[in-house]
């Protein structure tokens, strides 16, 4: 089956001599590093524009497909590559398919187009690497860099679902600007099912066919199932059984600091007769971790789950080779998140003077930084944001014109928005980092495309969201599983910032380096400590908001290699927090 890669390569027009040489110098200090086996793939003819393209890692690369000098599967699964590139007709072709799975970059230096499936390969090829303001800004609100930007100036990322295409002059040695090429949109169909019988029926099949051709060149080698002891995981872990595979399930312990989960997995996996493993996630294991992970990861993403999901990665690589999720269900089913959406469409619709458009309402679902510009940010930045709107990076997903009807727009959303910038490329990377292939049984087109013939009434029915799925699969799985109601992952941020690594958050967000970073203000995170950054960062939000500039920080630190400055006294964290607690009291 091979182990996973990634690649990097250089097309255009240049002096091959040099370019080699600059390819050659960013693969010799790889192996030094990751000890990895690199193979070659250079082009046979050398007429005008030049390639060539090497990957980076042991057995990973298949036979390419005709005119494919490139491509990466986030499951192993080549026949239909989650990103690839092209040299056809002297053009060049970097696609990605719909649902994000594998990211992909490039960068033009002069007339050559450098592309990488991995930011951290394509660093070494720029002459300096600086932090983009827009990306910065764009994770400030999201907790991740909204495509078509990175977090570098000057690199870019391929939109899921679209095709970039570069032209060659011959003629005048030079290369045309890139046309974007959508090849997949998720379109809502203009007659919709209604009858719920016939919705059942095709439903259960098409789970069934996505499982089975995601086990098509399994034999007899065992599978991981990450196991939430939620839905979307145990519906696959069902399917998995059903169709004779032999599974393994993995879940997370957050001890008595989260909500517990576990419970319901090891329901699930008793219901089900597959072993359980249960993974333990301590402050220790976390903070042991977290750089790891924020490497792993490649690109900033500040959810908290990460390093969790890292330290699941790294327990089920021991044991498998390929693991199996349920992520993308949310998305293709209406989750829970969409509830209070639909009451503010609603709501707007009744009231079309109100002061807030519902774009405004989807970007607070994001509950990150978004409207605190003039706190978080210093004068300097500040001056360049104000005329960014992160608005705008929602529009193309909640275009009207594609789904008229409000809960198949606020899905396209979801799959576009959050499924495909953030959940599948960071499990992806995160499964890569521990050798492992990574398959979705939810991100099957046939399957997703039929999502949308389906009538709002069958995907959220009164209060219950997902009623459609839980219908399918009602007699899978036991019941107090499938009608449960829907939480999201316990991941006990606040708990941990405010206690295990209180003294931490003086080093990860030390004033000085902020200071010096000329970005966010420097007392950031004593403000957010002490409830002064904003009226909606209190409880579970102080610990998300805490973390995404952590991982931030870490990120400018472990993959940019920036230097640390030297840590200044002047912040709370040095003091025992109950010490600083009873001086607040003490002040106020």
């Amino acid at each position: 089956m091979g182990i996973p890669h990634h690649f990097l390569g250089y097309w255009g027009y240049g002096a091959q001599q040099e370019l080699e040489a600059l390819l050659t110098s960013v693969l010799e200090n790889l192996s030094f590093r990751r000890g990895e086996i690199l193979k070659f793939s250079a082009q046979e003819n050398y007429s005008l524009p030049i390639w060539n393209v090497v990957y980076i890692g042991i057995d990973g690369n298949s036979p390419p497909q005709q005119n494919q000098i490139a491509a990466i599967s986030a499951s192993g699964l080549f026949s239909s590559p989650d990103a690839w590139v092209i040299q056809e007709n002297n053009c060049l072709v970097l696609g990605r398919e719909p649902f994000g799975r594998v990211p992909l970059y490039w960068t033009q230096q002069r007339q050559i187009i450098w592309f990488a499936s991995q930011l951290q390969l394509i660093l070494p090829i720029l002459q300096q690497s600086e932090v983009s303001i827009p990306g910065l800004y764009g994770y400030s609100c999201f907790s991740y860099v909204p495509t078509p930007l990175t977090s570098i100036n000057g690199v870019f990322a391929v939109t899921a679902g679209t095709e970039l295409v570069w032209q060659s002059d011959r003629q005048s040695g030079k290369l045309r600007s890139p046309e974007s090429k959508k090849i997949h949109s998720w379109r809502e169909a203009p007659e919709q099912l209604t009858d719920e019988a016939t919705a059942i029926t095709e439903l259960q099949t098409l789970l069934k066919n996505s499982i089975e051709r995601q086990i098509a060149d399994l034999k007899d080698e065992p599978v991981g199932v990450f196991l939430s002891g939620g839905l979307d995981s145990s519906v696959v872990a069902a399917l998995l059984v059903q169709a004779g595979v032999k599974v393994r399930a993995y879940t997370l312990d957050f001890g008595n600091a989260g909500i517990p989960e576990y419970p319901y997995s090891e329901q699930v996996a008793q219901f089900l007769k597959i072993p359980l493993v249960k993974v333990a996630v301590t402050p220790s294991s976390i903070k042991n971790a977290l750089i790891p992970t924020v490497q792993a990861l490649d690109l900033p993403f500040g959810d908290g789950v990460c390093v969790p999901l890292y330290l699941l990665s790294q327990r089920a690589s021991q044991e498998t080779q390929v693991i199996f999720n349920g992520e993308g269900g949310d998305q293709l089913f209406a989750g829970w998140t969409n509830k209070p959406l639909i009451a503010a469409g609603v709501y707007q619709a009744e009231n079309p003077a109100g002061q807030e458009t519902f774009i405004q309402q989807y970007l607070r679902t994001f509950h990150r930084l978004g409207g605190y510009e003039s706190q978080v940010y210093q004068p300097e930045i500040y001056a360049q944001i104000e005329n960014l709107h992160p608005e705008d990076w929602l529009l193309a997903a909640l275009d009207r014109n594609e789904c008229p009807s409000l809960l198949h727009r606020l899905r396209r959303a979801s799959l576009m928005l959050k499924g495909a910038q953030n959940i599948h490329p960071r499990a992806a990377a995160l499964a890569f980092a521990h050798r492992l292939w990574v398959r979705s049984p939810f991100c099957d087109l046939p399957l997703a495309e039929w999502t949308f013939r389906l009538s709002g009434e069958l995907c959220l029915q009164g209060a219950c969201e997902k009623y459609i799925l839980k219908r399918a699969v009602e007699n899978w799985l036991p019941p107090e599983i499938v009608w449960r109601q829907k939480r999201g992952m316990g991941v006990p941020l606040t708990s941990w910032c405010l206690n295990d690594f209180w003294h931490q958050l003086g080093i990860w967000l030390n004033p000085e380096r902020l200071r010096a970073d000329n970005h966010f203000y420097p007392h950031i995170a004593a403000q957010i400590v002490e409830g002064k950054l904003g009226a909606a960062i209190q409880g579970r939000r102080i610990g998300e908001t805490l973390w995404l500039l952590i991982m931030w920080q870490l990120w400018r630190s472990h993959v940019l290699n920036e230097e640390i400055t030297k840590q200044s006294w002047d912040h709370p964290f040095w003091l025992h927090r109950w010490l600083w607690r009873n001086f607040k009291r003490w002040q106020g």
